[in-house]
């Protein structure tokens, strides 16, 4: 009977994900894997034999993990300044989730539309008492502006202000409803 893996699919998800959270998704190798787990390669190969299957597995993980981060804040506000704390709290997994390339040539309202999204989107629905459609168009512009921010902190670009931040998502929020967007 052949013997047993000691290094697990589980652990392993779960050591690429952590490695992804400290040292970004482009030190995610087989080599550099098998290091952090303090294995060789054979395991992570025979249970992986495409690095991309493993990649697919740790954005499920990333992608729920800052789903029920950014949905722990309730209103639309919160979840915004959420987004945009994950973004500054975590963000190799920010550029894991949003930078790598995942979403490359989507429209706006697809990325929007996308099941990740969903939650979001049903939030801005009840909070509102709007359309999935009105969602959409009241969400869009929010979301540009939020992801904006999210990914200038994630990069080092600008420094995480979150009183400034909160002023011009309301700002924003105001002047939507004030054109009839909401």
């Amino acid at each position: 009977m052949p013997k047993k893996p000691t290094t697990t699919k589980e652990a392993i998800i779960e050591g690429a994900f952590r490695l992804i959270q400290e040292r970004g998704h482009d030190y995610l190798t087989v080599r550099n894997l098998a290091a952090f787990l303090g294995c060789s390669t054979q395991p992570i190969m025979y249970q992986f034999p495409s690095l991309d299957t493993l990649k697919e597995l740790i954005y499920r993980k990333a992608d729920a993990f800052h789903n029920e981060y950014i949905l722990a804040g309730g209103d639309l506000l919160e979840i915004g300044l959420r987004y945009i704390r994950f973004a500054e709290e975590e963000p190799q997994l920010f550029r894991f989730l949003f930078q790598s390339g995942r979403f490359s040539g989507f429209s706006m309202e697809e990325l929007i539309r996308a099941p990740e999204t969903e939650g979001i989107l049903s939030v801005v629905c009840e909070e509102d008492g709007l359309t999935p459609e009105e969602a959409v168009s009241f969400f869009e512009p929010l979301a540009a502006l939020v992801h904006g921010y999210a990914s200038l902190i994630a990069n080092n670009a600008v420094k995480y202000d979150p009183e400034a931040i909160r002023k011009a998502l309301i700002t924003i929020a105001e002047g939507l409803e004030r054109m009839g967007l909401k």
